[in-house]
């Protein structure tokens, strides 16, 4: 039986990274991507998009950027960090997303690109009938998009969902 709530999922990239000698997976957030996720989790929090999951990926730049967001949030969602959104395909991302449990209204994954754009430019895109480009969704690094559907996680799919604010740290 499919649910007719409306439900948000946040897609957030990582916010800046620096280029240290380290495994990619292994690298930290650059002074700029420090400085960025706290204003964006400020624009979360004035905007009531409080998650009650969030999936993180599991490389650093992504927890440390979950770690400058989360005490501007002014809650304390349930974290799973996840080794399978790092470097995640767009399906892998949606694959997650099905996942999440069903007592979940609100869900914020932290990923990296070209997965997350290419994510939220699929769940966005209108059903293609002929050979036009699809709208792409380009989520610069810091960058929210939050979308809305209507049913359950498990039936998310391509062209469900609406795109209802996109914001990068410079329109902050």
């Amino acid at each position: 039986m499919a649910s007719d709530t409306t439900r948000r999922l946040i897609l957030l990239r990582h916010a800046k990274s620096d280029w240290p000698d380290v495994p990619d997976r292994d690298r930290p957030l650059a002074k700029r991507g420090r400085r960025d996720a706290p204003r964006v989790g400020r624009w979360l929090h004035e905007h009531g998009c409080r998650p009650d999951v969030v999936v993180c990926s599991a490389a650093c730049r992504a927890r440390q950027t979950w770690d400058l967001v989360a005490p501007e949030l002014g809650g304390s969602p349930a974290v799973r960090f996840e080794p399978r959104a790092y470097a995640a395909s767009a399906l892998t991302l949606l694959y997650l997303a099905q996942e999440l449990p069903s007592r979940c209204r609100t869900a914020l994954v932290i990923a990296h690109n070209p997965g997350l754009s290419d994510l939220a430019s699929h769940l966005t895109a209108p059903a293609v009938t002929g050979n036009g480009p699809r709208p792409v969704i380009s989520l610069p690094t810091a960058a929210v998009a939050i979308l809305e559907f209507t049913g359950d996680w498990a039936s998310l799919t391509p062209g469900q969902a609406r795109l209802v604010s996109l914001t990068t740290p410079a329109d902050l």
